[in-house]
């Protein structure tokens, strides 16, 4: 099988050879953290369960925890997710 070579404005890249990744690796531990906050998120927004289906417990469903503090962590985890993607990482000197 034959090497392809792509030329992009004056310059020739190898698609074998190139495998640079795409963020630098602070990057990634950004994003890792990101999707962590938002699975902490969805984790305080589970439950409400009850043993007996026809009771409903509006103060189990509509807690505090559930409606206002997970949403706003959920918005948080997204929040880092974007800074993980827009942060452009200092070049050393």
């Amino acid at each position: 099988m034959a090497k392809e070579t792509i030329k992009t404005a004056g310059t020739t890249v190898n698609p074998e050879v190139d495998n640079k990744p795409i963020f630098p690796k602070e990057n990634y531990k950004f994003m890792l953290a990101g999707v962590i906050v938002v699975a902490l998120g969805f984790l305080l927004m589970m439950g409400g369960s009850s043993s007996d289906p026809n009771s409903f417990k509006p103060e189990e469903v509509y807690s505090f925890r559930r409606i206002t503090l997970a949403p706003i962590v959920i918005v948080l985890g997204l929040l880092v997710e974007v800074y993980a993607i827009m942060h452009r990482p200092k070049p050393k000197a």
